[in-house]
């Protein structure tokens, strides 16, 4: 696919290409050498008086400015001119032996005639016979052409482009909560014109988000005064048993509650980034899941710093490592560095994902049922919180199925030093 760039660059190359190539043609058909029969025939016509008058009156010759000497020029001969010459003058009736000498610095192009007596007549005649070298200078002058005019084509599709391209650039930088950043309103009408549009498209849609997590985390808020008054009233149920399950529902809608309410928090905080010790976050994490009996295990760990929020990314890490060890058997962890990355590995022995589940990890409320092989429902928003913390933080998680047994997760964030 031809980039708007190069189709810009094309099309203005062939249009000087074939303007100069027009001009170039029409200035070789003007200014074109004469005819060799009206430049060369005349010439040796003179000639043909000039040796007569060389025969038979010398001296009148000489007073007239002509030369005679006991033989030809010396110099570089001009092959073509001698060869035009000898043939216009047996076509005027004359056979003298002509050869004629290049010009020079200081002396013009001349001619020398056999006089038939040991005598060389010697006179300067006009060259109009085309250059040697012409077809380097026609050679020169187009490869001139092209690389101008590609030089000024490439120039100007850069700045007809360039806002385009700013346009493609700033659309390829969507932020996590899907929008964009502000593209500046210049150039052509119609440049900016799209970019009003991209503008107004990006706030409607960022207004659009942030009222939807409002109305997530007022749902949040208001479940908790009815769920507490469901509990104080499950505390009353005479039967263990139902108490029970009653108190074992709201908990789980109380946790569903908390998700909704974090998920939101964490959309419209944005708290400050400073360079963070991955290392020693995991650290703290790992030794905070040992005190809760958790089996959680390091491997392998680097000490890389990133850009990021201590606090969210502690908790996007922590509820990660968590899941792998409460539902996957425990979990193994490594921190390693992969070209301008921090990795950080997180594997378990569960049953993993179902392969055509696995697309779906993010959804909120989402969580598997590998026996089945579907989804059964969820008690938080979990994964969905983590990879907004991340996302935010520039980074990726991915989750895939081990080859052997279990889910190994993947944390990718730039590493900005060791």
């Amino acid at each position: 696919m031809i980039s708007l760039r190069a189709r810009i660059a094309i099309l203005l190359i062939s249009a000087i290409l074939t303007v100069v190539g027009l001009a170039t043609l029409a200035a070789s058909r003007a200014l074109q050498p004469p005819d060799p029969q009206t430049s060369i025939v005349p010439i040796s016509q003179q000639l043909g008086v000039m040796t007569r008058l060389a025969r038979d009156n010398p001296q009148a010759l000489l007073d007239a400015g002509g030369q005679i000497a006991d033989g030809p020029l010396r110099g570089q001969p001009d092959e073509r001119l001698t060869v035009a010459l000898n043939m216009a003058l047996v076509s005027t009736g004359n056979a003298d032996a002509v050869q004629v000498i290049k010009a020079t610095e200081g002396a013009a192009t001349s001619v020398s005639i056999d006089l038939g007596d040991g005598r060389w007549m010697i006179t300067p005649v006009p060259n109009r016979m085309p250059p040697d070298d012409g077809w380097m200078i026609f050679s020169i002058w187009i490869a001139v052409i092209i690389i101008g005019s590609a030089v000024i084509s490439l120039y100007a599709a850069q700045r007809l482009s360039r806002p385009l391209q700013l346009l493609q650039q700033l659309s390829g930088r969507v932020g996590p909560d899907g929008t964009l950043e502000h593209i500046p309103e210049i150039g052509p009408a119609e440049i900016r014109a799209t970019a009003s549009a991209l503008n107004r498209l990006s706030e409607e849609l960022r207004q659009a988000v942030e009222s939807r997590i409002r109305l997530v985390a007022a749902a949040g808020h208001d479940l908790r005064t009815p769920m507490t008054r469901m509990r104080l009233r499950a505390e009353f149920i005479p039967d263990d048993e139902e108490r029970d399950k009653w108190l074992a529902d709201l908990e789980e809608l109380d946790m569903i509650a908390d998700s909704a309410i974090r998920l939101a928090r964490e959309e419209v905080s944005r708290d400050g980034q400073e360079p963070l010790r991955l290392d020693l976050l995991l650290q703290d994490i790992v030794d905070e899941l040992h005190e809760m009996h958790q089996k959680v295990q390091i491997l392998d760990m680097l000490p890389l710093k990133v850009q990021a929020g201590p606090l969210a990314l502690k908790r996007a890490l922590r509820n990660l490592i968590l899941n792998a060890a409460t539902h996957g058997g425990g979990a193994r962890i490594t921190l390693r560095r992969d070209g301008d990355d921090a990795v950080v590995t997180i594997i378990d022995d569960g049953e993993g994902i179902p392969p055509d589940l696995l697309g779906q990890v993010f959804e909120p409320f989402f969580r598997a049922d590998p026996a089945r092989r579907k989804t059964i429902p969820g008690a938080g928003l979990g994964l969905a919180i983590a990879r907004e913390i991340v996302t935010r933080f520039g980074g990726k998680i991915s989750i895939s199925n081990r080859d052997s047994k279990g889910l190994l997760q993947q944390i990718r964030l730039t590493a900005s030093g060791e």
